[in-house]
């Protein structure tokens, strides 16, 4: 993994260079310098614009109680859109523009998530409350497994009703009043 890195790192560039001196030579400095500077300006006027509307869309799904889950991943894709158009170099423009597509965007976002979920390894640990009448031993040892009808594992928690909340959030209001 990190070699295949370090060699994208090290062909981009050349592989860039390499097209910027064919591209001169073909139309000219100046021409080539023209749609270097273009790409970057209209990637960044795009890149301001979905940035903007990406916040916006992620206030309002956090106002409404959602994980804004994806404008996150939107906000992380335009950012890396914002450094590729920042990068001098007609592939780097390209894949950056690609990237300002939102369906493009949310396919590449799909693909990266997925890709990273087939080498994730997920540990849960679960949190036991401290004893405050008796002090244990250092470190604290795992207390055996709860036994119950089915042998399973308790988990202790709180929860509330979402339907006995008002739309200001204070409990109580699915109850009658009287």
């Amino acid at each position: 993994m990190r070699l295949s890195l370090f060699l994208v790192l090290l062909a981009v560039p050349l592989v860039e260079l390499a097209l910027l001196i064919k591209l001169g030579q073909w139309i000219g400095f100046w021409p080539t310098l023209g749609i270097v500077v273009a790409t970057a300006i209209i990637g960044a006027t795009i890149l301001h614009r979905q940035g903007v509307a990406t916040l916006r869309r992620a206030v309002e799904m956090t106002e409404r109680g959602a994980p804004p889950l994806t404008p996150a991943l939107d906000g992380v894709f335009l950012l890396f859109a914002g450094a590729l158009l920042l990068a001098p170099g007609l592939i780097t423009d390209v894949t950056g523009v690609l990237l300002l597509i939102p369906p493009i965007r949310r396919a590449v976002a799909h693909w990266a998530f997925a890709s990273l979920m087939r080498r994730a390894t997920v540990e849960v640990h679960v949190a036991r409350r401290a004893r405050a009448q008796r002090p244990g031993p250092w470190p604290p040892q795992r207390e055996p497994p709860a036994t119950g009808a089915n042998n399973g594992t308790i988990i202790e928690g709180e929860f509330e009703r979402v339907d006995e909340r008002d739309a200001t959030g204070r409990p109580g209001a699915g109850e009658p009043k009287h």
